[in-house]
């Protein structure tokens, strides 16, 4: 967090309010609302922060943002969890919040168009009049524009995919202001260089994301959910990888570690056993549904899994997944007055039982609380550490106990992040990872496309 902080000027701010319809605020409390997200970085206030009401005024600020020097960095829910809407060089806090239009739905080409300031559970109560849903859930009622820059997955990536699979096309605007459109409403698509997947994860460093094409689906006929625990973490871990193997068709998969139950049943009002636990959910049709059930019971009972219980009805199901989403905001209400370090790595499917004993094994040596949980069927997990945020040095050890852990997860082929991003807090994992090369050419990519380095500058890799 060394970046060179920009002064914005009085005169700056007052011609900014001159360029759109939208508002622009210096409003201490709402500098404070964009200066923080989820993670444990401390909180940085941006100089302003400005509401534009479409792609115009967007390309309005980048243009005037550019001739200035002024960085820019976008704002969504706020929920991200790797410092990424820290304004660290100062700055405007672009809200994309305004710009949260559904601009069409096409149930027969099963895509919709979206402004990027449209939160998830918006977009998915209007769906589903249609019959329709969109699948990508992370959990926090993100907006979808900071789905898209962080590459956000979730629960249902085993079955549907992240959002780089579900993205079709997009509107972006880069730094100078030039608006561009990437992608198309195809499936399939061949030209050219493929600039949708460029923008899909580049956290707010190469353009704003304006307009959004996405893939959705047709509500299954059946939704069915299911819990079972098991002795030991590997356990169940094991039973969760064997799951994937044997091919079957499951929609989620997660597992919670007994401390997350703990925090879980103290969150969500309920009295699951504080064990090993893996969450299931099943989609189809009723029969089918109840197949993968059956076979999905006969390979945990191999793994010793224990107490399979259903939650065949609706209201069950709803209430047990949004036990499972809570669990962040469930440990953080178990330890008042402390900060949770949330990161994620994920590993080849055949070495998560090694991969998350062994980041247990580091965790339990140090003094901090800790929980796991995770997307366990696609290899991907999450660790929430938690810190006394008026003990800096606490926050600077698990910095470096996080990377420890994500220097054996790379060891074992794995990544960082799965879905986090690199934001600030794995700057130096990144290059671990892909080597200085590989980020040079990112850096290469960058200067091409902003070369003030007035977009969410010090974030992925140092300028």
């Amino acid at each position: 967090m060394s970046a060179k902080r920009v002064e914005v000027s009085v005169a700056q701010i007052a011609h900014l309010k001159g360029l759109i319809t939208g508002s622009v605020s210096t409003v201490e409390s709402v500098l404070d609302q964009h200066g923080r997200d989820e993670s444990a970085h401390p909180p940085i206030r941006p100089a302003a922060v400005v509401t534009p009401k479409n792609t115009q005024e967007v390309s309005a600020i980048l243009k005037y943002c550019n001739q200035e020097a002024i960085p820019v960095i976008a704002f969504g829910a706020g929920t991200s969890l790797e410092g990424h809407v820290l304004p660290i060089a100062g700055g405007i806090s672009l809200d994309m919040t305004d710009m949260n239009r559904i601009i069409e739905i096409r149930p027969d080409d099963l895509l919709v168009r979206v402004e990027a300031g449209l939160h998830r559970m918006a977009l998915n109560e209007k769906l589903a009049k249609d019959g329709l849903f969109f699948s990508v859930d992370p959990g926090a009622d993100a907006t979808l524009g900071g789905m898209v820059a962080t590459g956000a997955a979730g629960t249902t990536t085993v079955r549907y995919g992240s959002m780089r699979e579900n993205v079709l096309a997009l509107t972006a605007v880069l730094a100078d202001g030039t608006v561009i459109t990437v992608g198309r409403e195809t499936r399939k698509l061949s030209a050219g260089y493929d600039l949708t997947r460029l923008l899909v994860g580049s956290e707010g460093t190469l353009a704003i994301i304006t307009e959004i094409t996405l893939r959705i689906f047709g509500i299954p006929e059946k939704m069915a959910a299911a819990i079972v625990v098991f002795p030991t973490l590997r356990d169940g871990v094991e039973a969760a990888t064997a799951v994937v193997k044997m091919g079957i068709a499951i929609a989620r998969c997660e597992f919670l570690d007994p401390i997350s139950i703990r925090y879980v049943n103290a969150y969500s009002s309920l009295n699951m056993k504080e064990l090993p636990t893996l969450f299931f959910e099943f989609h189809g049709s009723p029969q089918g549904v109840e197949e993968d059930a059956n076979s999905v019971k006969e390979i945990i009972a191999e793994f010793n899994g224990t107490d399979f219980q259903w939650a065949k009805d609706e209201s069950a199901r709803r209430k047990l997944w949004q036990a499972r989403h809570d669990v962040h905001w469930a440990a953080d209400a178990a330890n008042p007055g402390k900060r949770g370090f949330s990161t994620d790595m994920a590993v080849p499917i055949s070495k998560l039982a090694d991969a998350v004993e062994t980041c247990e094994k580091i965790l339990a040596s140090h003094p901090f609380p800790y929980s796991v949980l995770g997307h366990v069927a696609d290899g991907n997990f999450h660790l929430h550490i938690f810190t006394d945020p008026k003990k800096p040095q606490e926050l600077a050890e698990i910095i470096k106990i996080s990377h420890h852990m994500v220097r054996e997860i790379i060891a074992m082929g794995g990544t960082c992040t799965g879905e986090h991003g690199i934001g600030l807090g794995k700057i130096e994992a990144l290059v671990e990872e892909t080597g200085s090369a590989a980020v040079e050419v990112m850096r290469a990519i960058k200067k091409r496309l902003d070369p003030m380095n007035i977009l969410n500058p010090g974030k992925i890799f140092t300028q």
